[in-house]
């Protein structure tokens, strides 16, 4: 079988031998390339090429080549189930509306590199549809949860890495692979001795942001612990030596304990947004804290997070029944200095 192109083996894949000659191997390896420094993510240019290799096959049994592909050749694709090693290679199950999306977004991403350098002149992924994804409601911790998370974590040097990934998580609003992805030339001290750190975000965009300092203290706590500095460590190390797979487990199981089912880093970054938000934080101001590039997106973000509770019919009802009413000021964020010690500083 086959195995999925990435950056350092598409031009020696076999796969490359169901290609007109090594051209298309050598553009796909420069793709995927261009994929992963665009991104950051060493993920995504893997996924890609696994789902061009089976593109590639189909269109090989046709006994067509890529540069041939048509609007029904990608619709087909991305809508058909994919052979499945658990089922001695007949088709799986139908893919969902995310897997469809994502084999769109390889096929297309990959044609549109092929046009841009001349080698085909159409992008057959233009043709076809995405299909509309289920909108999932966003599931923010209260203070008080994300206290009871921060507790859950054993006193242990992988327990300090949790809490720290935690922290830094709810402070920050970063993502998973962010999170995970983070290395000690990433983060620092400015100028002025503010911590701060820089992040490869979705769409492959730097931000450079104040690291806040609860996250700061638990991540050299941490390291010290692991025997670790910053000052020592090489510019690619990793801060968190972790899989994404061991960190969902750990969260998951954490977030039982509490009675939260399903806890996920990405509600660590919904908290984010709801203890901004909480605090009296501008929809401007959680649009920088999210990194989200058009505040729309942030606008929508919020507007399911806050979910359908009314908290201003009381006042209008007043206004109408002509009696006045104090518009009351947003509620202050709960510290989470208290986790720690009497001192109000966080203990990592």
């Amino acid at each position: 079988m086959h195995s999925a192109l990435t950056p350092s083996t598409a031009a020696h894949s076999p796969i490359a031998e169901l290609m007109t000659g090594n051209a298309w191997a050598g553009i796909i390896g420069a793709w995927l390339a261009e994929v992963q420094q665009r991104t950051g993510s060493a993920r995504t240019p893997v996924e890609y090429g696994r789902y061009v290799t089976h593109f590639a096959r189909r269109l090989d049994a046709l006994g067509r080549p890529l540069a041939e592909a048509t609007a029904a050749d990608a619709h087909a694709f991305a809508y058909a189930p994919l052979p499945d090693r658990r089922r001695g290679g007949d088709p799986g199950k139908a893919p969902g509306p995310s897997s469809v999306n994502v084999r769109l977004a390889a096929l297309r991403s990959l044609y549109d590199f092929a046009r841009r350098i001349g080698a085909v002149s159409t992008n057959p992924a233009d043709g076809v549809k995405r299909p509309q994804l289920p909108q999932a409601t966003p599931k923010g911790l209260t203070p008080a949860q994300t206290r009871e998370l921060l507790a859950q974590a054993p006193q242990t040097l992988s327990g300090q890495r949790d809490r720290a990934i935690i922290l830094a998580a709810v402070l920050t609003g970063l993502r998973r692979e962010e999170l995970i992805g983070l290395t000690a030339s990433a983060i620092g001290l400015g100028d002025d001795g503010t911590p701060m750190y820089t992040a490869r975000t979705k769409g492959g965009k730097l931000r450079y942001r104040e690291l806040p300092a609860p996250a700061w203290d638990a991540i050299t706590a941490y390291l010290d612990a692991d025997g670790r500095s910053l000052d020592t460590l090489d510019d690619d190390a990793r801060i968190f030596p972790i899989s994404s797979q061991t960190l969902y487990e750990n969260l998951r199981r954490y977030g039982q304990t509490i009675g939260v089912e399903g806890l996920t880093v990405h509600t660590l970054r919904h908290t984010a947004a709801k203890l901004r938000r909480q605090a009296g934080a501008s929809l401007e101001d959680v649009q920088t804290v999210l990194g989200h590039a058009n505040i729309a997106t942030t606008a929508r973000y919020l507007a399911r997070l806050e979910g359908a509770k009314d908290t201003g019919w009381q006042a209008a009802a007043a206004l109408l029944q002509g009696e006045p009413h104090d518009i009351p000021e947003p509620p202050c964020l709960d510290t989470l200095m208290d986790v720690a010690n009497p001192h109000g500083r966080i203990t990592p």
